[in-house]
């Protein structure tokens, strides 16, 4: 299984690592981006199962990457799920009408991600 993590946060990103690892998953199955452009040139350069990308990023934010990845290349398919502090219900509607899969708000905890993982993997 292969799993980007964007988050501009290193922290949060070694955080989302940990969980991920936690959930049986190995350090070579992810990559790390720090904002929207970096994880895009990763995407046209790599197969993802599964795309974990904050909102709020300098040069390309989560929710414009969502777009891109849904209009454009061979990951149009591909489920993201969210992790962000934008946890207003706009925000959660605009996510998913952008084309997320699913959506968590920071803080969490792995139960959730495993939950979350879970039910975008399934479909």
């Amino acid at each position: 299984m292969r799993i980007l993590i964007v988050d501009d946060s290193s922290t949060m990103r070694r955080i989302i690592g940990n969980v991920v690892m936690q959930l049986g998953y190995s350090k070579e199955e992810f990559d790390e981006a720090e904002d929207g452009v970096k994880a895009w040139k990763l995407l046209t350069e790599t197969q993802y199962d599964i795309i974990l990308t904050d909102w709020n990023m300098p040069n390309m934010n989560g929710l414009d990457l969502v777009k891109k990845v849904r209009s454009e290349g061979n990951h149009q398919k591909t489920p993201i799920i969210m992790i962000t502090t934008e946890g207003g219900k706009g925000e959660v509607i605009t996510a998913l009408k952008a084309g997320v899969n699913n959506y968590i708000v920071k803080p969490f905890n792995a139960q959730i991600l495993k939950e979350k993982l879970d039910g975008v993997l399934k479909k």
